[in-house]
């Protein structure tokens, strides 16, 4: 079959091609260093202070991924969720059922939001395939993955939900072009979007369940997921082991810290953020295992997964600096970008040649916020000038951001700690969703300007 030969053959091509995402994140450094100089003029004493005072910019979004992964984790290890995920993942029953039951809960959880989509995505793989022991675990884990295509266009998304947000700092961000807050009825919840969402959940879940081999699957033994449970002291004899294994001070401190979200979310009017994504997480762990040590030696597990995140966003950082780096010339490499997109664009065209743009600057800046801070100067300016409304922009440059994630190993970082998978084992199948969501995308951003 031509459609499984694709399959095999993209498979095949990253798992020879794609390094470790460390020394991806290494050629990328070095590949942004080599263009930065002759396009934007630069010296290689700029480049190198660019990328140099850029390390160190995304530590405090490095700490929040790192908890996203070990609290969420430590949060699935409770005796109650596991049990509650193990009663989901009896449910299919076939590897085909498998793979699109996974893709379809894991794209719904990430568009509600995205650091929760993205860790019970694939812990839901994981206890699938203790079930389904015929199901193919690459696949299954890039189904999980699959599904983060859709988070910026969820109600979580930074960019569409920074444009909502009263205040000076929009006028500011986009140089004067957008005047006023630009709500969710425009962006996320604009029915062009919903329909966008819609039809690529649909799609990655056909097609995900189509990839799936008729041989040479790829299955892992279901003893090799069980979790090891710790021991634990039956009984507390010094005033020390008390204080350990007291259900009292757990819930103390976990019904402080949930006060303070629902207080938070509601009388002070704060968003969903990551940041109450994992106090979300953080403290009902603590309440699910009962005690305060529990919870220390299932926090201290999960925590082996966070390496690579902690190894390499700085590295990113670094890239960031040098995109977003202006030297002596007065233009940096993201402006040129994005500038190269304006040049050939019409009303008609602009938001898909903004997706394109911003597509191709995720590959070296996957992050939201360095998105917004590259484009929107640039792109809402330009795009006021063609007459395209400020909402359709905003959208168009969260599609871009979330698009190119399928292949870019930066933000499958979590989910490869969790499932115990090398980037190249997942990419090959990631990069057939590219194409099929991307169809989706650019024919619904042609639709939506028309």
């Amino acid at each position: 079959m031509l459609f499984q030969r694709l399959i095999n053959a993209c498979v095949k091509v990253v798992q020879k091609c794609l390094p470790e995402p460390f020394i991806f994140a290494i050629i990328l450094t070095f590949v942004a260093a080599v263009l930065a100089m002759p396009i934007c003029h630069q010296t290689p004493l700029e480049v190198v202070s660019h990328w140099g005072n850029g390390i160190w910019n995304l530590l405090s979004f490095a700490m929040q991924m790192a908890l996203v992964l070990v609290c969420g984790s430590a949060l699935a290890s409770a005796p109650v969720i596991k049990r509650g995920i193990s009663a989901l993942a009896s449910l299919p029953k076939t590897p085909v059922a498998a793979i699109a039951l996974v893709t379809s809960v894991s794209a719904v959880a990430c568009w509600l939001n995205w650091g929760f989509g993205l860790i019970i995505g694939v812990i839901f793989a994981k206890e699938i395939a203790k079930k389904v022991s015929s199901v193919d675990y690459r696949l299954l884990i890039a189904s999980a993955y699959s599904g983060f295509v859709v988070w910026h266009a969820g109600l979580s998304g930074s960019i569409p939900l920074t444009m909502a947000t009263p205040g000076d700092s929009l006028v500011k961000a986009t140089n004067g072009a957008v005047t006023s807050p630009v709500p969710v009825s425009d962006t996320i919840l604009d029915p062009h979007n919903l329909l966008m969402v819609l039809i690529t959940i649909i799609a990655i879940t056909v097609v995900n369940a189509l990839m799936h081999p008729k041989q040479n699957i790829v299955t892992i033994n279901p003893t090799l997921l069980q979790d090891d449970e710790p021991a634990v002291t039956s009984c507390a004899t010094t005033p020390a082991e008390h204080m350990e294994h007291s259900q009292l001070i757990a819930w103390a401190i976990a019904l402080l810290g949930l006060g303070y979200l629902v207080i938070k979310l509601t009388l002070l009017g704060g968003s969903f953020d990551l940041g109450a994504v994992i106090i979300l997480f953080l403290f009902l762990g603590i309440i699910l295992h009962g005690t305060p040590i529990a919870y220390v030696r299932a926090f201290s597990k999960a925590a082996t997964g966070a390496a690579g995140i902690i190894l390499q966003f700085p590295f990113y950082a670094g890239i960031m600096g040098i995109i977003t780096g202006v030297g002596a010339s007065g233009i940096c490499l993201g402006t040129v970008i994005s500038d190269a997109c304006i040049s050939i664009s019409t009303p008609a065209t602009y938001p898909l040649l903004t997706f394109l743009c911003a597509a191709i600057l995720n590959m070296f800046v996957p992050s939201g916020g360095g998105h917004w801070a590259i484009q929107a100067p640039i792109m809402f300016t330009a795009g006021a000038d063609l007459g395209v409304d400020p909402g359709l922009t905003g959208v168009a440059i969260a599609w871009g951001d979330a698009w190119t994630n399928l292949i870019q190993p930066f933000w499958a970082l979590p989910a490869l700690a969790i499932a115990k998978l090398d980037a190249k084992d997942i990419m090959g199948f990631c990069l057939i969703d590219l194409f099929v969501s991307g169809i989706v995308i650019c024919a619904g951003l042609l639709f939506w300007a028309i």
